[in-house]
């Protein structure tokens, strides 16, 4: 299945769990790899930006709209300086178009 797929399949949590019985995974691998579906919604954001804002603290669509992005740079420029999870963290320009189009949609996962 493609992100769009998982992410509608996995939303909810009797979602999540019916992929979990189907793939053999666990529940909470299935609601990591929603999240980082729901966050890929957000133009600009991929796999590695998904990890470094999970790792960051963001792991869906919902909490990075209520983020203040002067901050949230600030964290994922410390949470990388430490990991080294990607090669260029990306500007305060861009958290805040992140952030500004997070506000824009609906969220879609639920616990």
């Amino acid at each position: 299945t493609d992100t769009d797929g998982l992410l509608e399949a996995g939303c909810s949590k009797e979602g999540r769990k019916d992929c979990a019985d189907k793939s053999g995974c666990s529940e909470s691998q299935i609601l990591k790899w929603v999240n980082m579906c729901d966050l890929f919604r957000i133009k600009g954001v991929g796999e590695e930006y998904s990890e470094l804002l999970e790792v960051s603290g963001v792991d869906t669509v919902k909490e990075l709209r209520n983020r203040v992005p002067e901050n949230l740079t600030a964290k994922m420029e410390e949470v990388n300086a430490e990991k080294n999870l990607v090669r260029r963290v990306p500007t305060l320009k861009e958290v805040t178009a992140w952030i500004e189009h997070a506000k824009e949609l609906s969220p879609k996962v639920t616990h």
